[in-house]
């Protein structure tokens, strides 16, 4: 619809509104969608006329439109749904439930499950969060509150919120002035005409009863408006081909839904003549700014590219229609395409701040460092070809206040390194005002090309860009601006508009499209245009913090990541053509000091640095997919950087420098360069060979040659011993070249003082042992299940020392129970010696169900209720499991050895599986592969399909030779959903279920020569922690399952306690969010959490790869050939 005709629909609501037409005023307000009545729509709400508001809203938005739409509409339907179970009308609440809220379930699962269990409640205020629920007039006046804010934060209602002024009766007005007109057009005016009607163009009668002439109609749309477009030639060219069109439709999309900043911008920067000129157009396009178009949340400007995207944008029908690109087809992957092998340690000699490769030179490494030195090394032959220390090229064409800034402190540090694209220039970004550009021109020759004084204060990144088809340099810094120089130092751009230091920028091309993505310390990403006419899109990214963004190899998806000021990092990937977050990867610490980085590779995978580790996920899966501490050594949170190939892996270490990583094809590569060294290098060393200096001492952290830039003349170094002779030098192995200055130990925890113990109160029935043990999936509590039947729960609140409320050994937490002091307590037989106690937790945590011998219990969380009791014995109930996909079904293991498929919604079982020779001890299922693994008293495994639940395979474990086929088995997945532990009271075992055969084995030995009693993956799988019946605990690697780490009982078991033999852990159970926290239930009843101590943070270091076999070990010759055709 033009302008005019809105303006026009305007003057009619005026029209209607004075003319006391109160529902056609507001049906046409929806209809127009050109004006939202915030009063109308409140009356509406506080008057529980939800049909109506739902109708009114419908013009404006609807549902799924963006996140503020959604929210809106979930706020309203919940209060209906409420306001329904307060009036005890089921029957209506339970149609709210399914026609209103059901759409909501799509987005959360667990909301929806959450909400659906209120109808179980005799009072929903008995649900935590809704306890403060009061009557409902005040719920509504709460409610709007939010929706008002809601509306005003959503782009959609972006200037729909306020009427334009206008003056009483404008219509009229204006309807007696194209009549005054029309009169005086008259060829022979009466005074004091007659009108008689408008539906036809006023005219008075001749005198003489001739024929008046015919009236000439001219609608109101027809009335030119003053044109403000730029000149025609301005618009350079064609219209974008189709193909360009839809590739173009991702940034457009962002646009088209952002928060328009509507600040103007005020400097435009002319360009040198000898650099990267502005177009004309564009400075046409300054000149000459477009009035505001119809797309919502955008205004249009007169620049060519911009006028490309918005042909383009309406090219499209529909936001929905969207596709997203999809990725090349490929081969397959697998975890050993990821370089996790380290191929050697590097001192670079001062902290490292940033690294980048060579874009085709792919082990060539640029380091920028603390002191602000750059290197330049030749990863491959651990060679450093060049050091530049910090220097300042020309301090006369620096600015005053970089003058009295490096004379007040002369510290200065990189802030970032990068290779141009085409391998030519190195930026160097300072975090003082200075960017330097270092042309590269082979080997050592590294030469300074340009100095810029950038930004006031730190510059916080640098990249490069090709806008027009000429190289440039993007800058950002803590002025809160995004510039773009070019390679002459000209400053071509000026982006104004973050209202706090811009941290990173991403320029990036869509065809012929080219932009800048930029986020700021405030959380806000903005994107750019080469045009100097502001930001096109206003987001939040997730933590509202410090976060990079990057897009994949081939530029078809963008990530970001970051931290927030509360610790809480972020991974997500960005769905383009909406500017919403698409995904979000889990696997992070929290309430950490710092900000995490990362980068991608292969177009497959992402790389994190964080917790002293390197976590990697599958773009393709939210759920982390390995890690590695990379032989230990690293910080808090390492920086990191892969090389094109995707190779290798180069990651800071605290000790001043940096390690390679490679899998088998970067390790190949890395020792065929440094046979070509060695052998280029060997003859004339040999001439030169004296019997004096053979640098014995060397230490293998490093083992090139260093040259240093330097006025006299660059001498070969080697750690800072002169290197007369390498002739009778061997070749070094790549294997060999690992830190191996630490010696590696088995970390022994003996003393209290050693580690972090807290012991949950309240639990003081000693006769009862603790035969299960869970954490909340929210990891704020701890459920217990006693050999007795009585579930007890375990909460950590919010506070000071704990603003997480996470659980924690540092602080005791509550023994919760609701205010009816309800317990717990499952229905179990008269002998409970042979009872085998069973229990599985919901997803979200709403309900736990049980049993003890007896039934299975279904209890609500929030009240403690038994809202069903269901398969009363015999046999009885050894083992429970949700399924993945639906918390209606469970997998329940029974004593006969059978494993029956029970439906609660309808209270029958759908199935019956048999197989297992005695009482099941174990069910896991794989939310990936679609399969069912049950473990039994008979030390076999069986795996099943779970899509017509066939059984595929069993499998028999390999125990001692002496000992017979039993003993309880228990089966749990890794994070990748492949790989499986198994734990027996004789080994752990770690199975590749695509395979269905084990990979690794861990069998008793002298440390540690008990039977297990328990196993469990730590949250990201990484770790194994295992309990044994003497009371130790071992913690073991799990890609080698090496001990690292033994916790004796007198570093958690009082000294009263652990004197007694029958005082040791049942059960092992690892913490969902904290790696290195486990909890163990002991057979005097008492639970306990434990975590390292606040110096050490984790369970020892990694055993090297190379250190021994005897700490893990291969089952057979077939095994050990598969186990290591999976390593590699």
């Amino acid at each position: 619809m033009s302008s005019l005709s809105r303006e026009l629909v305007f003057l009619i609501l005026q029209f209607l509104e004075e003319e006391k037409f109160k529902e056609t005023v507001h049906r046409l307000e929806q209809e127009s969608g050109f004006f939202f009545n915030m009063k109308y729509f409140e009356e509406k709400a506080l008057a529980g006329e939800w049909d109506e508001v739902e109708k009114y809203l419908s013009g404006f938005t609807k549902v799924d439109d963006n996140r503020y739409s959604m929210k809106i509409f979930f706020e309203i339907r919940k209060q209906k749904y409420l306001e329904a179970l307060d009036r005890h009308d089921r029957a209506k609440a339970v149609e709210i439930l399914v026609k209103d809220l059901k759409v909501f379930s799509t987005f959360n699962e667990d909301l929806y499950k959450e909400i659906m269990h209120l109808l179980t409640l005799e009072n929903f205020r008995e649900n935590e969060q809704l306890s403060k629920y009061g009557d409902t007039k005040s719920a509504r006046s709460i409610m709007l509150v939010e929706l008002k804010k809601l509306i005003e934060s959503n782009p959609l209602f972006r200037e729909k919120l306020v009427v334009p002024t206008l003056k009483a009766s404008r219509l009229r007005t204006l309807i007696n002035q194209s009549l005054n007109w029309q009169h005086q057009m008259c060829k022979n005016p009466r005074p004091n005409p007659d009108i008689k009607t408008l539906f036809t163009d006023h005219s008075c009668s001749p005198p003489n009863g001739a024929c008046a002439p015919t009236p000439v109609t001219l609608p109101v749309a027809a009335v030119a408006k003053p044109s403000t477009y730029a000149p025609l030639g301005a618009h350079g060219g064609p219209f974008p081909s189709a193909a360009a069109a839809a590739n173009a439709n991702a940034l457009a999309g962002w646009m088209a839904n952002a928060n328009h900043y509507s600040s103007v911008q005020s400097a435009v920067i002319a360009a040198s003549s000898s650099s990267l000129h502005v177009p004309q157009n564009q400075v046409s396009g300054l000149k000459h700014p477009r009035t505001p178009s119809n797309t919502l949340g955008m205004i249009e400007y007169a620049s060519t590219d911009h006028e490309q995207l918005m042909k383009r944008l309406r090219s499209v029908q529909s936001v929905d229609e969207i596709t997203y690109p999809a990725p090349p087809q490929q081969v397959s992957y697998s975890l050993d395409d990821l370089p996790r092998s380290v191929a050697c340690a590097i001192h670079q000699g001062s902290n490292v701040t940033s690294m980048d490769f060579h874009p085709s030179h792919h082990t060539l490494l640029t380091v920028g460092c603390s002191n602000g030195e750059i290197s330049l090394w030749e990863v491959g032959m651990r060679e450093r070809l060049v050091s530049k220390p910090f220097k300042i090229w020309d301090m006369a064409a620096c600015s005053v206040p970089f003058q009295g800034s490096i004379v007040k402190d002369r510290s200065i540090s990189v802030s970032r390194v990068a290779w141009s694209p085409d391998g030519n220039l190195i930026g160097v970004a300072f975090t003082k005002h200075l960017v330097h550009l270092h042309v590269y021109q082979g080997s050592n020759d590294l030469r300074p090309h340009l100095e810029i004084d950038a930004h006031v204060g730190r510059v916080n990144d640098l990249a490069f860009s090709h806008p027009n088809k000429k190289l440039c340099v993007v800058t950002c810094g803590d002025d809160k601006l995004i510039k773009v120089w070019d390679l002459a130092g000209s400053k071509l751009f000026n982006f104004e508009g973050h209202e706090a230091p811009v941290y990173s920028v991403c320029p990036h091309q869509k065809e012929n499209i080219q932009f800048i993505f930029s986020t700021a310390v405030d959380g806000k990403i903005k994107a750019w245009l080469y045009d100097n006419m502001g930001s096109r899109v206003d987001y939040d990214a997730p933590g509202q913090w410090c976060t990079t963004m990057l897009y994949n190899a081939d530029g078809s998806r963008l990530f970001s990541c970051g931290t927030s000021k509360d610790g809480d990092s972020f991974l997500v990937e960005w769905n383009e053509s909406e500017g919403k977050i698409k995904r979000t990867y889990s696997g992070f610490r929290k309430n950490s000091t710092g900000v995490v980085q990362f980068d991608t590779t292969r177009n497959r995978f992402l790389a994190v640095g964080d917790d002293s580790q390197i976590k990697f996920w599958d773009m393709d899966n939210t759920n982390i997919l390995t890690s590695t501490e990379a032989e230990g050594g690293l910080p808090n949170f390492p920086r990191l950087r892969f090389n094109k190939e995707g190779n290798l892996l180069v990651v800071t270490t605290a000790e001043n420098g940096f390690k390679v990583l490679a899998n088998a094809n970067g390790l190949r590569e890395l020792r065929a360069m440094e046979a070509r060294s060695y052998e280029a290098s060997r003859t004339p060393l040999e001439m030169k060979m004296s019997s004096s200096a053979m640098g014995t001492s060397i230490s293998p952290v490093v083992s090139k040659v260093e040259r240093v830039d330097s006025p006299a003349r660059a001498t070969p170094i080697l750690n800072g011993v002169e290197l007369m002779s390498r002739g009778i030098e061997k070749p070094i192995n790549l294997e060999d070249v690992s830190d191996k200055t630490k010696t590696w130990e088995l970390t022994e925890i003996v003393d209290p003082t050693q580690c972090r113990t807290v012991t949950m109160p309240d639990n003081l029935d000693t006769a009862s042992k603790v035969a299960r043990l869970l954490y909340t999936n929210s990891g704020v509590g701890v459920l217990a299940l006693g050999t007795n039947g009585v579930q007890k729960l375990w909460k950590w609140s919010r506070s000071e020392q704990n603003p997480s409320g996470k659980a924690t050994a540092s602080i005791v937490p509550q023994h919760w129970q609701p205010n009816s002091g309800l317990l717990m307590t499952n229905d179990v037989p008269d002998n409970t010696e042979d009872s085998v106690p069973c229990i599985a937790l919901s997803k979200n945590d709403s309900y736990v169900m049980s049993a003890c011998g007896g039934k299975v219990s279904l209890f609500n969380m929030m009240t403690f209720k038994v809202m069903t009791t269901f398969m009363p014995p015999p046999p009885a109930s050894t083992f429970l499991a949700f399924h993945p996909q639906d918390n209606n079904i469970i997998a329940i293991g029974m004593e006969d050895s059978a494993i029956h498929l029970y439906n609660v919604r309808v209270d029958e079982v759908k199935t019956k599986l048999k197989g297992h020779q005695k009482r099941i001890t174990g069910l896991a299922f794989s939310n990936s592969l679609n399969i069912l693994v049950s473990s039994g008293a008979d030390a076999q495994l069986f795996f099943w399909n779970t899509d017509n639940w066939e059984k595929i395979k069993s499998v028999a474990l390999q125990l001692p030779a002496a000992k017979a086929h039993q003993g309880d088995t228990r089966v749990q997945f890794h994070s990748d959903q492949v790989r499986l532990l198994v734990c027996h009271e004789t080994q752990l075992a770690v199975y590749d279920v695509n395979k269905m055969a084990c990979m690794r084995q861990w069998m008793q030995q002298e440390v540690l020569s008990s039977p297990i009693s328990s196993a469990a993956f730590s949250c990201n799988s990484q770790l194994v922690y295992a309990t044994f019946t003497d009371g130790n605990i071992g913690v073991f690697d799990t890609d080698s399952l090496r001990l690292r780490c033994r916790i004796a009982p007198s570093a958690y078991i009082s000294p009263a306690l652990s004197n007694s033999q029958t005082v040791h852990p049942l059960v092992v159970v690892a913490h969902p969010q904290e790696a290195n926290q486990l909890a163990v239930g002991l057979t005097d009843g008492s639970v306990k959490v434990i975590e390292p101590s606040e110096a050490e943070r984790k369970w020892g270091l990694p055993v090297p790869v190379d250190y021994g076999t005897e700490n893990g070990r291969m089952t057979t010759s077939s095994t050990t050939n598969t186990s290591e055709q999976l390593q590699r």
